[in-house]
């Protein structure tokens, strides 16, 4: 049977757990603003259902990329001490992760949102 109070307490904890991150990661913040960015151009732009589909997926993954990123960061530094040279390479990889995930992220957003904008140029300055 479902436990309405455990499920509201792990709602809690997990909101907590973001709030947390939020404030201490900087490129969190970045990450977030610019996906407020993306949404806004998408709607000015009324893209495509699929073009939402592929923009929403692609921002979660740097969203949860980054997340996934300052968790193991603590794993880490409670495991091991921070000049550890193990502990450096898992940080570095995961960061890695983070820059490819938002790397797709771009090409996906360039893809969708270059036609736009190309035609947008076009129509202002009467081109064709």
């Amino acid at each position: 049977m479902i436990s309405f109070l455990r499920l509201i307490k792990s709602f809690r904890y997990a909101v907590k757990g973001l709030a947390k991150i939020f404030h201490e990661e900087q490129n969190l913040k970045i990450q977030v603003f610019f996906s407020f960015f993306v949404v806004i151009i998408g709607f000015l732009f009324q893209i495509s259902r699929l073009e939402w589909i592929a923009l929403v997926l692609v921002m979660g993954l740097v969203l949860v990329m980054e997340t996934i990123n300052s968790a193991v960061e603590r794993i880490s530094d409670v495991l091991k001490p921070r000049i550890n040279d193990y502990v450096m390479e898992i940080k570095d990889i995961l960061a890695g992760a983070v820059m490819l995930s938002a790397i797709v992220a771009v090409v996906v957003g360039s893809i969708i949102f270059l036609p736009y904008l190309t035609n947008l140029v076009l129509v202002k300055f009467n081109i064709f």
